[in-house]
């Protein structure tokens, strides 16, 4: 049986991606800071969850956590890094900005570094990140949420190119949805919103034949195209 550990599992995209796995046969750890949400996983599917409940805010505790439930599964396959978080901030409060930078950046880093390194001594593995459509430009609403993803757009590449140039066998799969109907989809006036369980539906499908980039859903790959080639002083305008 092939394991699976996600992270950022109690909620949205990660906790779709988790059931969907075990309906798909894989046992699987599932990782993140509401304990009564894991636990809950665990007591329906009691053989095929195991869950650690820590916060990747605090990496040093986290990483120890993450190291324990992988010996107690017997090992890893796939690691899907989930985790995130972000507020529209059109005000500029760092209160706001801190946890995004905390979580989608220090504490992300941490956990997708502890994960290559785990597939690298290994001879190989498969880790998928969730990124965000939003990483592609900057935002006045949620300044350091689009950031933060543009950082990690960037990072996976980098982690990419050590891949290859090492020829380590970890596969890196970038997930990069755009908006989802989750409690990370905020404001008024929004397009295009899809279903979660469309969006882990065609995530897992694409993750299973080692996609490198997965833009989800489909039709965000248009967006994407023009986010991408419109100039900033038609963008700044929007």
């Amino acid at each position: 049986m092939k394991q699976a550990v996600v992270i950022g599992a109690t909620s949205g995209i990660g906790r779709s991606l988790a059931l969907k796995l075990v309906a798909a046969g894989w046992r699987v750890g599932v990782v993140g800071r509401r304990e009564a949400l894991l636990r809950e996983l665990k007591e329906r599917y009691p053989t095929a969850f195991s869950y650690a409940a820590v916060d990747i805010a605090q990496p040093a505790a986290c990483l120890n956590a993450l190291s324990d439930l992988v010996e107690r599964m017997g090992g890893m396959h796939l690691c899907v890094v989930c985790a995130g978080t972000g507020e529209l901030n059109p005000s500029l409060d760092f209160t706001l900005e801190e946890p995004s930078i905390l979580t989608n950046v220090r504490g992300w880093t941490a956990v997708v570094d502890w994960a290559y390194n785990y597939f690298e001594g290994r001879g190989g593995g498969d880790l998928a990140v969730v990124t965000s459509i939003g990483g592609l430009r900057g935002s006045a609403s949620a300044p350091a949420y689009n950031a933060s993803k543009a950082y990690q757009i960037n990072y996976v590449e980098g982690l990419c190119q050590r891949s290859v140039q090492s020829a380590s066998n970890v596969r890196i799969m970038e997930i990069r949805p755009g908006l989802v109907d989750t409690a990370m989809a905020k404001g008024s006036g929004l397009f295009w919103v899809m279903p979660v369980d469309r969006v882990a539906n065609q995530a897992l499908n694409a993750l299973l034949k080692g996609r490198r980039l997965i833009v989800v859903t489909r039709r965000w790959l248009i967006v994407g195209w023009i986010l991408r080639i419109l100039p900033q002083f038609l963008y700044l305008r929007l």
